[in-house]
């Protein structure tokens, strides 16, 4: 695991947005996990510039998202494919069909997870899986107390990870109580982690990710056991850490 310690999300941004430039570019097909949140918008949109300066291009790029709300529709303002299109894809040179995420809206969400899981190892798995850590050590929507071994599958949200995005919706009962994510194993699979953590409220759990115990009550703990992590926090996501690995 390497952590890139830098000064505040701007710099975390701009770091993560060259490393990903340096992977496009060395990968002929490059597959790429992408997550939603406030944590990578700053990161898209640097991607969009850079794109649009033809510094990169994502004609030969395929993405998976790692999850999706169950019951929106594509179209609503808070469903993650809106978010994808709104922030990134509408902008730079991606293929439609190139772009993928969990369709919230399918008749059968088992047998979506199940077509996900499967388009994924499809193509070879993922390159680069882009994460952000929750309060709670999720990652994807994948909550404490999920198996390591889980791979796409529908969850039931936990209260604080629907209160901490029900600043998106109206109210928290607009909030969807579940989601398709993508399962700790598929994620797990990738080749390569990057993981962005920045600001204080985040502090405790970067903590727990480097000097806790791995354990499926703090899901993001797991990623020690990954060959190829890079963690990039700014300071003060790092205030109460003491120890790197």
């Amino acid at each position: 695991m390497r952590l890139i310690e830098v000064e505040n999300y701007q710099e975390m941004s701009e770091k993560v947005c060259q490393l990903m430039i340096n992977r496009i570019t060395d990968l002929t097909k490059p597959v790429l996990g992408l997550a939603t949140g406030s944590t990578p918008e700053r990161l898209y949109q640097l991607l969009v510039e850079v794109n649009q300066k033809d510094v990169v291009s994502f004609q030969d790029v395929t993405t998976f998202n790692l999850d999706e709300y169950i019951g929106l529709e594509a179209t609503d303002p808070n469903s993650y494919r809106y978010y994808m299109n709104d922030k990134l894809f509408n902008h730079i040179d991606i293929p439609d069909e190139q772009t993928h995420i969990p369709n919230g809206r399918a008749d059968d969400s088992e047998q979506e997870c199940a077509r996900y899981e499967a388009l994924i190892q499809q193509v070879g798995g993922i390159d680069i899986q882009l994460l952000g850590l929750g309060l709670n050590g999720h990652i994807g929507f994948n909550e404490p107390g999920t198996s390591f071994k889980q791979k796409t599958h529908v969850v039931e949200l936990e209260e604080s990870t629907r209160k901490a995005n029900a600043r998106f919706f109206e109210s928290i009962d607009d909030v969807p109580t579940h989601a398709i994510t993508m399962g700790i194993n598929t994620i797990m699979q990738s080749k390569e982690i990057m993981l962005m953590v920045s600001g204080e409220k985040k502090a405790g759990a970067l903590d727990r990710l480097l000097n806790g115990e791995v354990t499926e009550e703090f899901p993001a703990s797991i990623l020690n056991e990954h060959d190829h992590v890079t963690i990039v926090a700014d300071k003060a996501a790092l205030l109460t850490s003491s120890k790197t690995k």
